[in-house]
């Protein structure tokens, strides 16, 4: 004879190892950024890999939202779900995901943090009724992640308390380091899919440049608005291309039309983690910080010796960018 305790503890057994066995089978789906002209996975959407691998779920799926199949993926990378839509509309992108979780049995689904990840992923999350959670700097286990609040003034740890829903997250890919390309292997078409009509994709304008990305480079020179002019950011631009680098901007430097706006640096530019970051002529306001305090080594040039950006800096230079940085520029000959 079972007594009722035995009984409930047997029930309870079941449960336990139905669960396990569910979170054995259960595998991560990052969300692939638009793949590069070499239909290569993106630097982004390699991080992104990276980050999936420390949620310590195997299988690690991806999926691509593209017109051809990605010739290179990140490694760690068992099987690509293609979706063969040429256009990157956000609600094309997330319709996408809703419908390849299920083929793929993901519980959780993993974007990054860029313009990109910044309109698919809460849209994606929507689709699937839960909510989620974004800009995840650390993954300390498969619930709990450290995430910025207030221009990144906070660094909060937060934890996913509903454990049997489905995860949707986004990472801030300079905190991880990018996986290794390799050939695309295992790549399942998925023709379900049913474009948004809605809205068309016209197509993009993507300024060219012999520089490095500027979300990708191993050097960036930015300036601000001591740069007092578009006129001088030539001083910048000789220095960045005798190093090798990107050239970035304050958002100040950028409202004052002293540059582009893809090179805007901060909250509400690009986030970058250079090997090097020189800031020249900035401030250092907090929104600017956010964007660029994660860089290995930061070098500050500014005439005010009270400005913010000294607060970062590994190295701080006291003086007038119009002087030092040609100088600079003319030793690095």
């Amino acid at each position: 004879m079972i007594s009722a305790l035995q009984r409930a503890s047997l029930s309870s057994l079941k449960r336990y190892a139905s669960a396990r066995a569910t979170a054995r089978s259960a595998s991560t789906l990052v969300v692939s950024e638009p793949l590069t002209d070499a239909a290569e996975t993106p630097a982004g959407t390699r991080s992104a890999v990276t980050a999936a691998a420390k949620l310590g779920q195997d299988p690690v799926h991806l999926l691509v939202v593209s017109e051809s199949a990605p010739s290179k993926v990140p490694a760690g990378v068992s099987k690509v779900y293609h979706v063969p839509i040429g256009d990157r509309l956000a609600e094309t992108v997330a319709s996408a995901i809703q419908t390849v979780v299920p083929i793929s049995d993901a519980s959780v689904v993993l974007g990054t943090a860029s313009k990109f990840g910044s309109t698919v992923i809460p849209r994606a999350a929507a689709l699937l009724n839960v909510s989620p959670i974004t800009d995840i700097m650390e993954i300390h286990d498969a619930d709990t992640f450290t995430r910025p609040m207030y221009a990144g003034n906070v660094l909060a740890k937060v934890k996913s308390k509903n454990v049997s829903a489905i995860k949707v997250l986004s990472v801030r890919s300079t905190s991880f380091e990018k996986a290794d390309l390799v050939d695309a292997g295992d790549i399942e078409t998925v023709d379900s899919v049913t474009p948004f009509d809605k809205a068309m994709w016209a197509g993009e304008a993507v300024s060219k440049s012999d520089r490095p990305d500027l979300g990708s480079a191993s050097i960036v020179v930015s300036g601000g608005r001591g740069i007092k002019s578009s006129d001088n950011f030539p001083v910048l631009e000789r220095l960045a291309d005798k190093l090798g680098a990107a050239v970035g901007a304050s958002r100040a430097a950028v409202d004052a039309g002293f540059c582009p706006n893809d090179w805007q640096v901060g909250q509400t530019g690009k986030v970058v983690a250079p090997d090097l970051y020189i800031a020249c002529g900035i401030s250092g306001a907090i929104q600017h910080l956010s964007g660029m305090k994660d860089s290995k080594t930061i070098v500050a040039i500014n005439t005010d010796p009270d400005a913010p950006i000294f607060q970062v800096a590994d190295y701080g230079l006291q003086a007038d960018l119009f002087d030092v940085v040609p100088e600079i520029t003319e030793k690095l000959k």
